[in-house]
């Protein structure tokens, strides 16, 4: 059993967004993926996990209509900050005590990262997974390479990222401007934030071959397809 199991803890998945660059007709987290959207599988991801007491899903004001059946929603803003403090703004007044922050273009997050964030809390004010960066790095200009970077303590992030509830609400309401994630956000407020292992499998879909990536992940995981 989870150590944290104890503490109220509740999701907002972030699927606002419009994702150009994946090559859909649509925005990609209503795309079918092994036998369902790519925002129900994220929705189910949480949905199962014994500690998520409750979820808020922020979407853009044109696909509401599109929300799973059940589901709480709010629409969410003009960037992915204003999405976020929608989505904090709904649990204002819940028994809530910590919040994990999830990109819906994540449909493969395991329970053992969730799960992993989640007792990290315990100790920290905010915790995240994310896996170290094993390639070599360039920098680039014009197609060519112009220098190295040394890749030590370099991290790919990953979500969900989790934080005190109090703690994340007071950081956004401070915070000006758009940002990278809910990290970059916490660290401007101050806020310690854990790095906790991150999952291979755990990938964004944001170009169209991560499609096929993820149903395969899916199909894997599940041991057949859905469809």
């Amino acid at each position: 059993m989870n150590s944290a199991q104890d503490i109220s803890v509740a999701a907002i998945i972030v699927a606002a967004g419009r994702g150009t660059r994946a090559g859909t007709a649509g925005p990609k987290q209503w795309e079918p993926l092994a036998g369902a959207r790519v925002n129900d599988h994220t929705l189910a991801v949480f949905t199962a996990h014994p500690a998520v007491a409750g979820i808020v899903v922020v979407l853009h004001v044109d696909d509401m209509q599109l929300a799973p059946d059940g589901a709480r929603v709010v629409p969410g803003g003009a960037s992915r900050a204003a999405s976020v403090r929608a989505g904090l703004s709904a649990l204002d007044g819940t028994a809530a005590r910590h919040v994990l922050i999830h990109d819906v273009a994540r449909p493969c997050a395991s329970h053992t990262v969730i799960s992993a964030v989640i007792d990290a809390l315990e100790h920290s004010a905010g915790a995240a997974p994310a896996l170290p960066v094993s390639d070599a790095l360039w920098r680039g200009a014009e197609g060519r390479v112009i220098g190295t970077q040394d890749r030590a303590n370099l991290y790919r992030a990953q979500t969900p990222q989790g934080f005190d509830l109090a703690a994340i609400t007071a950081a956004h309401a401070a915070f000006a401007g758009d940002a990278a994630d809910d990290v970059e956000v916490a660290r401007a407020a101050g806020l310690d934030v854990a790095i906790v292992p991150g999952d291979e499998d755990n990938i964004k879909i944001t170009y169209p071959a991560d499609f096929a990536r993820a149903e395969r992940i899916l199909e894997a995981r599940h041991g057949h397809s859905r469809r």
